[in-house]
C-alpha cells in the first residue's frame, strides 16, 4: 500500500482540492499543516526537503514528492482510478484543469487576498473582480447544461474549479448571483466525505 503525506495550509484552496480528492476517493493519507506565515527558510525542514518550489500543496508518495495541485489531482486519478471521468471524457478533464490554473484558480485567490488580507489599489481590485465574474459566468453557463462540469459525474475538474469558491464571500461576492454554480456547490457538499475547507484544512493544535 502506498504511503501518502500531504503538506498543505488552511488558507490554500489549492491544498484543499487535493485533500478533498483524497477524502472523496477514500484514500488513506497523513496531513501536515505548513505555516506559510513563516519565511520560507524558517519553515519545517521536512517540508523544505520535499517542496521543489517552496509552495503548498506537496504530496509525498512512498518518498516521491509531487507538487502543483492539478498535476497531483491527475496523478491521484490515474493511480486510483477514481474521479477521472469516463475514458472519452479525460481530455475534457485535462482542459478544465488547465483552464482553472489560468482563470479562476488565479483570479479568485488574488481577489480574496486583496479584499481580506492585503489591501490593494481600487483599480487592481476592479480588474480582478472583472476576471472572477467572467470566470463564474463560464462556470454558470456550463453548469446550466449538466450537473457537473463534465456530464453527470464528479471529477477532479470539479474539485479543482470549485476549491476557492467556498470562500467567495471573502472576495466580496455572493454565490447566489450564479445560481447554477451555487447548485453545483450544494451537490458537492452533500457527497460522503466532503468537508468545508475551514474544517478539513484546519491546523492541528499541539497538545
Amino acid at each position: 500500500m502506498t504511503t501518502l503525506t500531504l503538506y498543505g495550509n488552511c488558507f490554500s484552496g489549492h491544498s484543499y482540492k487535493v485533500r478533498l480528492a483524497l477524502m472523496l476517493a477514500d484514500v488513506s493519507h497523513d496531513y501536515v499543516h505548513v505555516d506559510l506565515a513563516l519565511p520560507r527558510a524558517e519553515r519545517a525542514e521536512d517540508f523544505r526537503a520535499v517542496s521543489r518550489f517552496g509552495e503548498v500543496p506537496v504530496l509525498v508518495a512512498d518518498g516521491t514528492a509531487m507538487c502543483q495541485s492539478n498535476a497531483i489531482l491527475q496523478w491521484l486519478a490515474d493511480s486510483y482510478g477514481r474521479l477521472d471521468g469516463a475514458p472519452g471524457e479525460r481530455q475534457l478533464v485535462r482542459e478544465w484543469l488547465c483552464w482553472e490554473s489560468n482563470r479562476i484558480g488565479f483570479s479568485l485567490p488574488n481577489l480574496r487576498l486583496a479584499r481580506k488580507f492585503f489591501a490593494q489599489p481600487a483599480e487592481v481590485n476592479n480588474w480582478l473582480e472583472q476576471r472572477v465574474r467572467a470566470d463564474l459566468a463560464v462556470l454558470d453557463d456550463t453548469l446550466s447544461q449538466h450537473g457537473y462540469l463534465i456530464g453527470s459525474t464528479l471529477t477532479i475538474a470539479d474539485l479543482s474549479a470549485s476549491a476557492y469558491l467556498w470562500w467567495l464571500g471573502d472576495a466580496g461576492l455572493d454565490i447566489q448571483d450564479w445560481p447554477h454554480v451555487a447548485a453545483w456547490l450544494q451537490r458537492i457538499s452533500q457527497l460522503p466525505g466532503w468537508q468545508h475547507p475551514d474544517e478539513l484544512m484546519a491546523a492541528e493544535i499541539p497538545d
